[in-house]
């Protein structure tokens, strides 16, 4: 990290220090991590924070806001990177072509370190990360992924590829046609042993045909588990890599590194530290995702889902927002904390069930990064939860879209957001007007209501709500920009508690914790590495 950084993880000793002083650092502020926006004005979140604090960030223009939650810029390390030629890249975005480039060198040069023979893919997804090393590096691969979907692309998309370097070498009368393609399994990995088995398994030529057994079947591979553990001194090796491994499967993978005698070494970029199980009352699980370390343990500091969800921000990404963008943010934010209000006045048997509406901000993004507006008028659907009789017409929504990280809770349907917000009533035309800001919150609530298969009540006063709620909206800003700024230090504590879990293993294991990403192309971008010391012979 930065040269002028106080602490280190050099050691299990250096490593816990750091994580107690960001312990101790969290602990006055629980009550900006441990809330969520949503109940911004229902709990009235800022009077919690101090008056001095906001009465000068609620003065600052919002490209000042934007710049908080990024804090100080990693500095990535140097690496010799082959870059991804036109055909293994097709299909991949900027982001995913960035990431593979990245991660394919250091998987690669791990592997070759430890003599592996195999390296295992788990969540890999479409294949991109697997085909890079399988054709490019020319290692034997596994690509591991819980959709049958998936499976067959990667399937499919290798077998283009190989039919594009046999050309190639037709052409140049090469004698060598053999190739590595990866090996897809289509499996759920839903506990340490499950992942143990598959790594058994694929140690032997015989059973990696067995393996397509499992492809409909989990429950199959279940009763598998006592025959096909990983063995000890079986004459190979692995590694095991995860391109953003989804919640406890990133800790899953660190676990069964340790305990699979096979597994040389391990290659972990984590990502939805929302969806982590977390040690506590709300869960009886004994293998949970956090906290993994006996350090974090004894310290006494759960997170919880707000936090975890605090810690999945993509800070370095919100600097980069032009003033127009983070004010329609501010400005989203602002009306699903109203429409919280709605919900907890008109509804309140259903705030009891922690409502999520569903998450519109990622396409949101997406849509002002590619610079593209909404139409001025916008296809309106009778809403599907509500009975056929019911003459209300909302706008479309999407119900497919993902809900992950902070924003899960923020917006509804970004064409009804984005129809008339992003028109000239928009903040590019100096900010709509109070009256403009109401319609489309009224729009904004009627949406959220239809996502949540709510009939609207004759009696919802929307103008008395938002008239309670208006005054406040330009404290939104300065709150969110103070709670996000919050949300890489959450991360780094989630992280240390992964290299402090593996650092506690003593001089057996080799670990270094490392950003490997651009983190304004890529936000998730720490990978853990670690290898086994092997006795010398």
């Amino acid at each position: 990290m930065s040269g002028t950084c106080k602490y280190s993880c050099d050691t299990a000793t250096h490593t816990l220090q750091w994580i107690n002083a960001i312990i101790d650092f969290l602990r006055p502020y629980a009550f900006l991590i441990h809330t969520h926006v949503v109940n911004f004005f229902k709990d009235r979140q800022w009077e919690a924070v101090d008056k001095e604090w906001m009465d000068c960030l609620r003065k600052d223009p919002v490209e000042n806001l934007l710049l908080i939650p990024s804090g100080v810029v990693q500095s990535l390390p140097d690496l010799h990177m082959v870059s991804v030629n036109s055909v293994l890249a097709q299909g991949m975005n900027m982001k995913k072509k960035h990431e593979v480039e990245v991660l394919s060198a250091i998987v690669s040069s791990i592997a070759d370190s430890v003599r592996a023979h195999t390296i295992v893919d788990v969540g890999a997804g479409q294949g991109y990360l697997a085909q890079v090393l399988s054709f490019q590096y020319q290692h034997s691969v596994i690509a591991i992924d819980a959709c049958s979907h998936h499976g067959r692309v990667t399937d499919a998309r290798a077998e283009r590829i190989k039919k594009h370097y046999a050309a190639q070498m037709r052409k140049s009368k090469s004698g060598n046609w053999s190739f590595n393609v990866p090996k897809t399994i289509t499996c759920r990995v839903i506990s340490i042993d499950m992942l143990k088995t598959l790594i058994g398994m694929s140690l032997h030529k015989g059973d990696a045909e067995h393996l397509g057994l499992f492809k409909e079947d989990n429950a199959k591979l279940i009763d598998e588990e006592p025959k096909s553990q990983c063995v000890a001194n079986s004459g190979t090796s692995l590694v095991l890599a995860g391109l953003h491994a989804c919640g406890d499967l990133s800790v899953t993978m660190l676990k069964a590194f340790l305990e699979c005698k096979d597994v040389k070494a391990v290659v972990s970029i984590g990502c939805c530290y929302n969806l982590l199980s977390e040690e506590g009352a709300d869960n009886i699980e004994t293998h949970c995702g956090f906290p993994m370390s006996s350090g974090v343990k004894s310290a006494g500091f759960p997170l919880g889902k707000s936090s975890r969800d605090l810690a999945c921000q993509s800070a370095e990404r919100w600097k980069s927002l032009e003033k127009d963008d983070g004010l329609h943010n501010f400005e989203l934010h602002s009306f699903r904390a109203a429409f919280q209000l709605v919900l907890s006045k008109y509804y309140p048997e259903v705030m009891e069930t922690s409502p999520s509406i569903g998450r519109q901000g990622k396409a949101l993004r997406r849509r002002q990064q590619r610079k593209v507006e909404a139409p001025l008028h916008h296809k309106e659907v009778a809403c599907p939860h509500l009975h056929p009789n019911q003459k209300g017409r909302f706008p479309n929504i999407d119900p497919n879209e993902p809900e992950t990280d902070e924003t899960s809770r923020l917006a509804i349907d970004t064409d009804a957001l984005l129809t008339g917000i992003s028109s000239c009533e928009s903040t590019r035309c100096e900010g709509p007007k109070t009256v403009d800001k109401y319609k489309h919150f009224e729009k904004f609530t009627q949406s959220g209501l239809c996502r949540l298969g709510l009939k609207p009540l004759e009696r919802i006063n929307f103008h008395e709500i938002w008239k309670e709620a208006e005054p406040f909206t330009e404290l939104i800003g300065p709150y969110w920009s103070l709670r996000a700024a919050l949300g890489p230090l959450l991360e780094t504590f989630l992280l240390l508690d992964r290299l402090l879990f593996l650092q506690e293993q003593g001089h057996s294991v080799e670990v270094m914790m490392l950003p490997i990403f651009d983190p304004d192309v890529s936000p998730r971008n720490v990978a853990i590495i670690a290898r086994k010391n092997l006795p010398q012979i």
